[in-house]
């Protein structure tokens, strides 16, 4: 990816992970590795971009501002306005640590609010209760 090919919200030539605001650009959905993996093959390439950490198990899905507003779902966490998601180059594209599980592309980066939410549903309707909470950040 070009640096003219970049969101603007994203710095496309650093080697750095970063922290960016949540709710201007995106809305971050933290979902446990274990609900993420299986949300991810029932969307298939029906995904945005995600973010994954390899070391903490969470996976994060962008989705347009204010569109997963009120969700209530064991193991999930809607990060908007006011919260910060740490965000790793976008040329990082395998682990270890914060990597992009499925990369950012310029022309979608976002996840269909409503589809995600029925992936998660089903994932967590077929994951054992002991694997839907995150670990402690």
């Amino acid at each position: 990816m070009t640096v003219s090919r970049a969101p603007r919200w994203m710095c496309s030539y650093s080697r750095e992970v970063r922290t960016v605001p949540a709710g201007r650009w995106w809305t971050a959905v933290r979902v446990p590795a274990a609900l993420g993996a299986l949300a991810l093959k029932s969307l298939g390439d029906g995904t945005g971009a995600v973010i994954e950490d390899g070391y903490g198990g969470i996976m994060y899905w962008l989705v347009p501002p204010g569109d997963a507003a009120g969700w209530l779902l064991p193991g999930v966490q809607v990060l908007d306005r006011g919260s910060h998601v740490a965000v790793p180059p976008l040329r990082r594209t395998s682990g270890p640590g914060l990597y992009w599980r499925v990369p950012l592309s310029h022309e979608s980066y976002w996840t269909d609010a409503e589809r995600l939410r029925a992936a998660l549903a089903a994932a967590i309707v077929a994951t054992p209760r002991n694997n839907r909470t995150p670990r402690p950040a």
